[in-house]
């Protein structure tokens, strides 16, 4: 999952980074509202944490434009300020949770998956394609009882597909979900080709693997109708 923190705290905001990075998800961080305004206008996030008192901007103004470009990401409001009014009128805007100031890092954990499985219809943070499923919460991969030794990258980019099975990604959109916005100095957009290749090839040791489609010309797809 891509998140941005949107956090004026540098020291919480580094505390969240560095506890989300190690729970697998790839973090990028806005210190200011107008930093955060222009990554949300460019980028595909699946979360933003989101802190109403900013030093430049008013967090539920952020969360009113970023609804207004079409961004899809689930907000979760972060913030020392109680105040029923404005709870209900970010949830109005379309937050999808809020958790006052201070907050355990494992409860924003437990909230964003809640949001996960709510989303994706997802039963006990697992993911199933013909005999193959991804237990997110691990984040391992088995074959009836078999564990496949994906690398972390191929890992990604398979849940990442089956989150969003039916729908073709292309290769920027799944680039994007593995390197964030600044890509790795090696990056290289044959690198998703390569990963797909050997994803293919370690699964197909076990099984069926034609669900797994490239679509010419756009990117690939997981076609649960070919599971």
């Amino acid at each position: 999952m891509h998140v941005l923190i949107v956090e004026d705290e540098i020291n919480l905001a580094k505390e969240l980074q560095h506890f989300l990075t190690k729970a697998n998800y790839n973090c990028d961080l806005s210190l200011t509202g107008k930093d955060a305004s222009e990554k949300i206008a460019v980028n595909l996030y699946d979360f933003v944490l989101l802190d109403l008192t900013l030093p430049d901007y008013e967090g539920l103004d952020l969360l009113a434009e970023a609804r207004q470009v079409g961004q899809e990401a689930a907000f979760i409001i972060l913030t020392a300020r109680g105040e029923l009014d404005d709870r209900l009128k970010g949830l109005e805007l379309g937050a999808d949770d809020y958790l006052p100031k201070p907050f355990s890092l494992l409860e924003l954990q437990a909230r964003m998956q809640a949001i996960i499985r709510r989303k994706f219809g997802l039963k006990k943070n697992k993911l199933t394609i013909g005999n193959f499923e991804v237990d997110t919460t691990n984040y391992t991969i088995k074959h009836n009882q078999d564990t496949i030794n994906l690398t972390k990258k191929e890992l990604d980019i398979l849940t990442y597909l089956l989150l969003h099975k039916n729908r073709v990604l292309t290769r920027l959109q799944l680039s994007e979900h593995i390197w964030g916005n600044i890509l790795e100095d090696d990056y290289d957009s044959n690198y998703i080709d390569v990963h797909i290749k050997n994803i293919r090839k370690k699964l197909g040791a076990y099984g069926e693997t034609s669900w797994l489609e490239t679509v010419r010309g756009m990117g690939y797809r997981i076609n649960v109708a070919n599971s």
